[in-house]
């Protein structure tokens, strides 16, 4: 049986400049520098940050990706180095690169938290703490989309979870300590999955880079190789088959918990309705692109035999959380709530593309990310706008909004129609990718029931009725609003600098969806040559 589909993840670039890095710890060091600066001082912080994000945006630009299917931008240093009497060598590597799959997801980032900042320009509490947390959460996104040693995607990982925390707890509306701690616990428990996975994967793989002593790795390119996997440990692929599939629900439920995936996802509407507007979109544009992220870099390439054994129960969960999140997104009174359900249904979409194990399919998945990634933001920047002026976000307490605010309700529109996945809109470009993947992999590798994805085509009728019922209500009609002393003015010039952006990426990436699928298929394209190695039919 062969692997030389692990060649891909050695295609490397000659290290020029540590442009990942500087994404990295430029903000989580600012952050420190931050904390010197007197709290009086209260504009300086949000001028950091936002200085710190035009850098990022710079850096981006200019390190260079070549969309040739390889990693890129590679950096390898040696970070842990300990000999252990009884259990060999203990050794971590910070090691960092992208890929079609975190290329794309890199860029999001940097084009989120930019807008984050200028979405948090008003708050007045705190501002010292705020921003703060702010630049520790943002090095920490790109710290996870980029690490590829196991241990050092962790630390980042749990570096998010305290910043998320104190800035739902402290800055959230009035139920802010109970969505909080709910986020807190459902992340933690996901995380610890992660944990005892991570650490049974440590003792289980020997680093082919050292032939006189048995050294264990954190390596996630070479746990991706069972040759590196020590005879009768406990994953290995040739004796520990029971064990692996275990492993891979553990680590499949870790990272369906940031998706979120139905049943694991009560934490998330709680948590968008009390966050401030900002952490919402950092929430749904970023945090929820973890779970996907981790599940195609770390779960399916790890345990690709757990993956074809549990296809149809991934796609499953994918195809219960669409329809679950729709329902709810259908019956839901509060706008913001309505948007938190729309996630969830849509990052089913993420979960059937990944289980159908074909190009078209892992490709649209990644779409579907990034695209999911830049509507979200504009759909809670659309809540947070509204609700800044009166107060209040329950649907039914609006009508006639078109005739008070054009601009405003034209931006509603695109998000809206994007959402929902109208031709032409970046959100369209995803599902059909999905479509065609979950239908192609009935047919060429049998991995799921041809029933899923024609039930999971209900979702999109659903997603158009709660859009356009919205629509109708809020937007059009004689106008009448229940909120006291409101003020319906159109947008600002600060919230056209934030919903123009997205709302022209959306509209790009729909016209011109080669523009992403350049970077993203050689990815596709080589994690689907996984499934030739394990004997599974692929595309013609």
């Amino acid at each position: 049986m062969g692997y030389g589909w692990l060649t891909y993840f050695y295609t490397l670039d000659v290290l020029l400049m540590p442009y990942l890095s500087l994404l990295i710890f430029i903000p989580i060091v600012t952050a420190l520098v931050a904390l010197l600066i007197p709290g009086r001082y209260t504009r300086v912080f949000s001028w950091l940050t936002l200085g710190v994000n035009m850098l990022q945006a710079i850096i981006f630009v200019i390190m260079g990706f070549t969309a040739n299917g390889g990693l890129q931008l590679l950096e390898k240093h040696s970070w842990i180095s300990v000999s252990l009497s009884n259990w060999g060598h203990l050794q971590a590597d910070y090691l960092v690169a992208v890929d079609g799959l975190s290329y794309p997801l890199v860029g999001l980032s940097v084009v989120i938290m930019l807008i984050a900042t200028f979405s948090s320009w008003s708050i007045s509490k705190s501002r010292k703490g705020y921003f703060i947390l702010l630049l520790v959460l943002n090095g920490a996104i790109i710290g996870s989309f980029c690490a590829l040693d196991f241990l050092l995607f962790y630390v980042f990982f749990e570096f998010m979870l305290l910043p998320m925390f104190f800035l739902i707890g402290i800055w959230g509306g009035p139920k802010r300590e109970y969505a909080s701690i709910k986020f807190f616990l459902y992340t933690l428990l996901g995380s610890i999955l992660i944990l005892i996975v991570m650490i049974g994967l440590y003792l289980s793989v020997q680093s082919p880079e050292s032939s006189d002593k048995l050294v264990h790795t954190f390596n996630v390119l070479h746990m991706q190789n069972p040759e590196n996997f020590i005879p009768g440990s406990w994953f290995d692929a040739a004796s520990s088959g029971s064990w692996r599939l275990w492993a891979f629900i553990l680590l499949f439920i870790g990272f369906a918990i940031k998706l979120p995936a139905v049943p694991f996802h009560t934490w998330l509407p709680d948590a968008h309705v009390e966050a401030p507007t900002a952490i919402s979109v950092i929430l749904a544009a970023l945090l929820l692109k973890i779970g996907g992220y981790g599940i195609l870099r770390f779960v399916y390439p790890i345990f690709p035999d757990g993956a074809i054994y549990f296809s149809d129960w991934v796609a499953g969960v994918g195809v219960v959380s669409i329809l679950y999140g729709a329902l709810n997104a259908l019956a839901s009174k509060d706008l913001k709530r309505l948007i938190a359900y729309s996630s969830v249904s849509h990052m089913g979409f993420v979960l059937l593309g990944i289980a159908s194990a074909t190009t078209e399919g892992i490709a649209g998945a990644v779409y579907q990310m990034v695209s999911h990634g830049i509507i979200s933001a504009m759909l809670f920047l659309i809540a947070g706008v509204l609700y800044d002026r009166t107060q209040d976000r329950m649907i039914e307490n609006y009508s006639g909004l078109a005739s008070q605010m054009k601009h405003y309700t034209a931006f509603v529109l695109i998000a809206f129609f994007a959402s929902l996945g109208l031709p032409g809109f970046a959100g369209f470009i995803g599902e059909v990718l999905i479509f065609f993947g979950a239908f192609q992999s009935h047919t060429y590798n049998n991995l799921i029931p041809l029933w899923m994805p024609v039930v999971a085509t209900v979702g999109l009728l659903l997603g158009a009725a709660y859009f356009l019922w919205t629509i109708q209500r809020m937007f059009f009609g004689p106008f009448s609003i229940k909120a006291n002393h409101a003020e319906l003015n159109d947008l600002t010039a600060r919230e056209y600098a934030m919903l123009l952006p997205l709302a022209i990426l959306a509209l790009l990436f729909g016209i011109l969806p080669q523009i992403l699928l350049n970077y993203i298929n050689p990815f596709a394209e080589t994690f689907t040559g996984m499934w030739f190695s394990l004997g599974i039919n692929q595309n013609p």
